[in-house]
């Protein structure tokens, strides 16, 4: 990734993390909705971990077990995280790691919050760092995790290479990501602004799958989930994503509502992509499996 492009992201999932999206909003819960979330796993973890920012489901499907280890890359607010320590419970684990700092300030204070309010945390734990290099031991995960954030990384096959690193023998990835189905016209995967919005930078489904093989995982399925990614712009009319049901966040606060904002936020910047294109022509929210062989 070119260190322009590398930032621009930082910088704007970094305002997405200070912008006081959550839960509480109509149409950020119905991005949430929209790619598999039901109402029951929101209202079970903090609001301010889910910020409209999924394309799947991936705790859905990954068949997590009690006293399993299991890592979430690119973990935001902690929304998949938070879904998972309750899946594995207290002899288990769940690790986030995310590149932005805002992310992981606002996945620790959603951490502490949950643990005031009676909740146990105490098998959670959040990482900076990139996901090309993994702050982790080898052989030390039983399933990794992601919810649209490797369609972000530059080099995915070190992403890929670091995913077969952590795993255990035996252990599977469960992940949620955007692939292409056909090339994107150059109009659109040349736009930064389509790179932050999980499209530009995303890859063929047939290149997501070799890649995958080649850093040594076997039995490696991207399959096309059907969900719509026109469901940004539908969030965004049906509300935006700045209708709370309780309140209106104040001006000048930096959140997606404030008049004062310098620029257009990530969420009116997708919604304005998928207008402009049907992006389901090209591109796809799909589910990723794989296993480590033993």
């Amino acid at each position: 990734m070119s260190q322009s492009i590398q930032q621009a992201v930082r910088d704007r999932y970094g305002s997405v993390a200070t912008s006081g999206l959550s839960s509480d909003q109509a149409g950020v819960r119905a991005v949430a909705e929209a790619f598999g979330y039901t109402p029951q796993e929101l209202h079970a973890i903090p609001a301010q971990a889910n910020m409209g920012l999924s394309c799947g489901n991936p705790t859905a499907f990954a068949r997590l077990k009690s006293g399993e280890v299991v890592l979430d890359l690119g973990c935001g607010g902690g929304l998949d995280v938070f879904l998972a320590a309750r899946k594995v419970g207290p002899t288990g684990k769940a690790i986030g790691i995310d590149m932005t700092p805002q992310m992981i300030e606002l996945a620790r204070k959603n951490a502490a919050a949950a643990a005031e309010n009676g909740q146990t945390m105490c098998n959670i734990e959040f990482h900076l760092a990139s996901i090309d290099h993994m702050p982790l031991p080898d052989a030390s995960v039983d399933c990794v995790i992601s919810n649209c954030v490797i369609n972000l990384a530059h080099d995915k096959a070190a992403v890929f290479r670091e995913i077969a690193r952590v795993l255990k023998p035996g252990g599977r990835v469960a992940v949620s990501d955007i692939a292409l189905k056909r090339q994107l016209p150059p109009e659109l995967a040349d736009d930064v602004h389509a790179y932050v919005g999980c499209i530009a930078g995303a890859i063929l489904i047939d290149d997501y799958r070799r890649a995958m093989l080649d850093a040594g995982l076997a039995h490696v399925q991207v399959i096309d989930s059907g969900a719509d990614l026109n469901a940004y712009a539908k969030a965004a009319d049906n509300s935006g994503c700045c209708s709370n049901d309780h309140a209106a966040p104040a001006a000048g606060s930096g959140s997606c509502c404030s008049p004062h904002a310098q620029e257009q936020p990530l969420h009116a910047k997708m919604a304005q992509l998928v207008r402009q294109y049907n992006i389901n022509d090209y591109a796809a929210s799909v589910k990723v499996y794989a296993i480590k062989p033993d």
